[in-house]
């Protein structure tokens, strides 16, 4: 899930489905208004972090960050993401809530707020001061991670619903995706000041995800089945890969699309791996960044529909699925192929 050594973008965007995020020695899991977290790298340490949206506290009563009423919604987890550092974890809930952690000692509660829409995505810059929050109308929002209890700030907006937010590891872009088929790149410090956009997406775009150890390339996936790096600051596209001719084996319709709704990327070895809607495999492929394309190099099949995936920094790759015995399943790679740890399974 998260950039750097390994994971994918800024954070997971369940939209109320199980999801999974790791960041070195920390993993936490998310379905339906519920978190897990645990420390699962260290040997001793048992010790599982469990908390309820439904427990959240009501800071601003039934006000929005606008002061006009909320309509109250479930309390199933949106998005969620852990800091680059690991010391903090953000989440967003159907009530319109961001409630952010502190990963370090211990799991604890540090604040509770109230963000004026709904939200698709968000991340934590790199410095561990900024939690950014992009919603449905299209707008991003920054909450101060050094005052937990400030209100957001306005940071830009588009037209259309935002699906998804990164950033550049230096935290200098903000990233934005959207329904309508554009990414946009602006300014961090001056974010009304749009740097480029990429172009050439034909459906909406799902998402973005700038490549840790390559930072001037972005990686993004679309409804339109394709999977393209860019060189984003300048908006050129470098290379496009169709899935339908990867994909196109798992179903018998012509019309067939395979839009990407997970990306992750590990530095060792430069993989990425993605999930497509309603297919029950993970697709592995490898950066060739010298030559700016990328090499399809596995498929692992499952039985049951995959919820999400996440690489370690080692290459490991755990899934999450819909396997009522054994959830969390680890893939160790091998000989340039991933194959299943039959003694790493971890039961619901």
């Amino acid at each position: 899930m998260e950039g750097g050594g390994g994971g994918g973008g800024g954070g997971r965007s369940p939209g109320a489905s199980p999801a999974l995020a790791l960041r070195g020695a920390l993993m936490a899991a998310s379905g339906g208004g519920r978190l897990l977290a645990a420390r699962y790298r260290e040997a001793g340490d048992d010790n599982l972090f469990v908390y309820d949206c439904i427990n959240a506290e009501k800071t601003l009563g039934n006000k929005g960050q606008d002061g006009n009423p909320t309509d109250k919604g479930s309390d199933d987890i949106l998005a969620f993401a852990f800091s680059p550092s690991g010391d903090y974890f953000a989440v967003t809930d159907d009530s319109k809530r961001l409630i952010l952690f502190r990963t370090k000692p211990s799991w604890e509660c540090v604040s509770v707020r109230l963000v004026k829409r709904r939200c698709t995505s968000l991340i934590i810059t790199a410095a561990d001061d900024k939690i950014l929050v992009a919603d449905k109308s299209g707008d991003v929002y920054s909450y101060s991670i050094t005052e937990p209890q400030a209100e957001g700030k306005l940071e830009l907006g588009h037209l259309s619903l935002l699906l998804d937010v990164a950033l550049s590891p230096d935290d200098q872009y903000i990233l934005t995706a959207d329904r309508d088929e554009k990414i946009r790149v602006s300014l961090a410090k001056a974010p009304y000041y749009i740097v480029s956009y990429c172009l050439g997406h034909r459906e909406f775009v799902s998402k973005i995800l700038v490549i840790p150890n390559y930072p001037d390339l972005l990686l993004s996936a679309s409804g339109d089945s394709t999977l393209r790096l860019w060189e984003y600051k300048s908006g050129e596209e470098v290379y496009c890969c169709h899935l339908s001719s990867i994909c196109g084996s798992e179903t018998t319709k012509p019309d067939q699309k395979y839009p990407v709704s997970r990306i992750t990327y590990c530095c060792e070895g430069s993989y990425v791996a993605i999930l497509c809607d309603r297919i029950p495999a993970v697709y592995v492929f490898q950066l060739d960044a010298i030559a700016q394309q990328l090499v399809h190099r596995q498929k692992i099949s499952l039985k049951h529909k995959i919820w999400d995936i996440a690489f370690e920094e080692t290459g490991d790759l755990w899934v999450f699925s819909e396997d009522r015995e054994a959830p969390l399943h680890l893939y160790r790679p091998c000989d340039g192929q991933w194959k299943v740890d039959t003694f790493v399974m971890l039961t619901s």
